[in-house]
């Protein structure tokens, strides 16, 4: 989006605010569709985690998408958005039986990563579909956070562990319908996902009532120009014709699902904040902002580098900056950044943040959390409102008279 534009938004609602372009979303979601149009059954199923705003699953939906989530609370955002049941999967990790049968009485697709679930859910309710998520043990990922393919991983359960898996399904009598993985995120080089593809395959033909393989995502976009990303067109071409000529094999056209978010929301996501301080120290010049990593953690997390660019000042003399935020311990945004000399007042704009960004956000330091804004078809729609201080407060209970301060005598000398 133009530098332009965002300003007369971040005019209009106030910063800090985040943005989203609703055609950046569709013609990711289309590239992905055109790389794989030679799959007879494609299932891009949406990480709601990347982004969960019911106007943005609405969107997805209206596209046509499925809806990969990992929480209840996920599941029932995708049902009020529209998804049909069938079209939303549920991949949760580490949580209760008790979630995931609720999950399943809601009539979504059940994704489960371990053998203890796995068999008590069986025993319980053979008669449900279910899919393996299993861990082919292939490191991949841009950030030991979000490789969750590896070994030491706790997500799946173990390809050394299919004599125990298949013991299992044949005790309980189960349904396996679905065979999924997913290695990590910012995967750049594709021969380590079709590497990784080759052990799903293999897996795979341990069971003879499929309907789908997911490959989960993992897929690299760029985060400044000229930088590198997941060549998507080359992995769909080499992907598809093996999976069409395993589906031979098998006996059966099989759907393939890939779970994308970060992907499809990533590139579409402004976030805009103002200047508040231009503070020249001994050594740096300082930009701080009226936000910090409770509205934007990825750069202290995972170190991640968002392009940051002066909107209001789009064409001035370039300067050094570090950009740093309001919370109250070390909070930096980017360290000797090139950026269009910045004055007081002046709004920053932060690239790539469409995922993992406002649904990372909290109210730490007991701060507001943000608005949100879709650009859609030449407007700009509000699709969530700043928080005010009723928001902070809604759920603390008043003790009332439970604490009350002790008389204190004053010496009179």
């Amino acid at each position: 989006m133009k530098s332009e534009r965002l300003v007369k938004i971040a005019e209009e609602f106030g910063a800090p605010l985040y943005v989203y372009d609703s055609g950046k979303i569709k013609s990711q979601y289309q590239r992905l569709t055109n790389a794989f149009s030679g799959v007879k059954k494609l299932r891009l199923n949406y990480a709601a985690k990347a982004l969960s705003n019911l106007s943005i699953l609405k969107l997805l939906n209206s596209f046509g998408s499925g809806l990969d989530t990992v929480s209840i609370q996920e599941v029932k955002l995708g049902l009020l958005a529209g998804f049909a049941p069938e079209k939303i999967i549920y991949t949760p990790n580490g949580v209760s039986l008790e979630e995931i049968e609720e999950a399943a009485a809601l009539g979504v697709q059940i994704n489960i990563d371990n053998l203890s679930l796995l068999e008590q859910f069986g025993h319980k309710h053979p008669d449900i579909p279910v899919c393996i998520r299993i861990n082919p043990h292939v490191m991949a990922g841009g950030n030991s956070n979000i490789s969750v393919g590896h070994i030491d991983s706790k997500f799946g359960i173990s390809i050394h562990q299919i004599p125990h898996l298949l013991r299992i399904v044949e005790l309980t009598n189960m349904n396996i319908n679905g065979i999924h993985m997913h290695t990590g995120s910012d995967i750049l080089d594709i021969d380590v996902f079709l590497y990784a593809s080759e052990i799903l395959f293999e897996t795979a033909k341990n069971f003879k009532n499929l309907d789908f393989i997911d490959f989960g995502s993992g897929f690299k976009v760029p985060y400044k120009e000229g930088d590198i990303q997941t060549n998507v067109e080359e992995l769909g071409k080499k992907l598809t014709e093996r999976f069409n000529q395993f589906c031979e094999e098998y006996g059966k056209d099989l759907t393939l699902a890939f779970e994308p978010g970060k992907f499809l929301v990533s590139e579409a996501g402004y976030f805009l904040a103002k200047v508040n301080v231009v503070k020249q120290t001994t050594s740096t010049v300082f930009a701080s902002i009226d936000s910090g990593f409770n509205h934007l953690i990825r750069p202290m997390l995972y170190g991640a580098k968002h392009e940051i660019v002066n909107i209001s000042n789009p064409k001035g003399r370039e300067r050094f900056y570090s950009v740093v935020g309001y919370i109250c311990e070390t909070d930096t945004f980017g360290s000797n950044r090139r950026i269009s000399e910045i004055s007081e007042g002046d709004v920053l704009a932060f690239k790539n943040a469409g995922a993992y960004c406002f649904t990372m956000a909290s109210n730490y330091n007991s701060r507001y959390r943000p608005a949100e804004v879709l650009w859609h078809d030449g407007k700009a729609i509000l699709i969530r409102k700043r928080e005010t201080f009723d928001d902070i407060l809604r759920n603390q209970v008043d003790t009332k008279d439970l604490f009350q301060p002790k008389n204190q005598k004053v010496a009179v000398k």
